[in-house]
Parts: structure tokens; C-alpha cells; sequence
């Protein structure tokens, strides 16, 4: 095999560039492309996505119904008392050490400690929010329940 018997790769050319606005004998001359007034001749001009060529569109035209609640809500992450027990007895733990044993994925906004299960280790407890069950179970075996302050320095809700 020489050089002379190779090919090229078909459309790895790449095709010649079409210089718009440059006289009539172009093709591409005068308008440019972009056909007479209005603004899509316009520099500049996009039109948005719901836009249907000057039809009210259909987000405009359908009625706005009820309320979501989405950017005020609270992400609370919970757990429960049953798996305070892998802690040693004596211990003082809060979310940093849930999220270190894998009972949680993240502290987002809070963590709050349920009472499903038993506890039977004396533990210091600090979470964001405890339920009644869990706090009377955590009591019961010796412990402490210790609320934490949530984020941003205001209290917990629904302590």
C-alpha cells in the first residue's frame, strides 16, 4: 500500500462557509436569509420557547389554580430510636454522628428523632426535633434529649 491508494474519511471536509448580506450574485445577498420585516429580520432576535407568533400563549391562556407550598417547606430528615443502640452507652451523639454511621444521608434542614423501636443504652441525644414517644423512650433508658437551634439561629419548629 502507498499514498496514492488511500481515501479520505467521507464529510470529514468541511463544507465552505456561505457569507451572508454580500450582493445579489451570492445568493445570500440583500436580506441575508432572514426574508422581509418583522422581528425575526431583526439582529439580535430570539423567540421564546412558548412563544406561537403572537397568539396569547398557552401558559397565558390556561388559569392559574391553588398554591404550592414547595420554597417554604421544610426537609426534615428522620430516624428512629431503635438505631441509637449502635451507639456505646455513655455517648453523646447528634446528627454529625448519624451522618458518620450511615443512618442518615444528610442533615438538610433538621433531623428529628422518632420513637419507632427501643432504645436501651443512657445516650445524650441532640437533634433539630424529637416526637413524645421518642423523647419519654430516650428518658426512660437514662438519657437526655438536647434540642438543637435550627439553622439560620431561629428555633426549631415543632419541638
Amino acid at each position: 500500500m502507498n499514498l496514492t491508494q488511500l481515501k479520505g474519511k467521507p464529510r470529514t471536509r468541511k463544507r465552505p462557509m456561505v457569507r451572508k448580506g454580500r450582493g445579489p450574485g451570492t445568493g445570500k445577498g440583500k436580506t441575508a436569509g432572514r426574508g422581509g420585516k418583522g422581528a425575526s429580520a431583526r439582529t439580535g432576535f430570539t423567540h421564546r420557547y412558548y412563544f406561537e407568533g403572537g397568539q396569547m400563549p398557552l401558559v397565558r391562556r390556561l388559569p392559574k389554580v391553588g398554591f404550592n407550598n414547595k420554597i417554604f417547606r421544610t426537609n426534615i430528615v428522620v430516624l428512629n430510636v431503635r438505631s441509637l443502640n449502635e451507639f456505646e452507652a455513655g455517648a453523646t451523639v447528634g446528627p454529625q454522628e448519624f451522618l458518620k454511621a450511615g443512618m442518615i444521608n444528610k442533615i438538610a434542614d433538621g433531623v428529628k428523632v422518632l420513637g419507632d423501636g427501643d432504645v436501651t443504652r443512657k445516650l445524650t441525644v441532640h437533634a433539630h426535633r424529637f416526637s413524645a414517644t421518642a423523647r419519654e423512650k430516650i428518658e426512660k433508658a437514662g438519657g437526655k434529649c438536647v434540642v438543637i437551634e435550627a439553622q439560620g439561629g431561629k428555633p426549631a419548629k415543632g419541638k
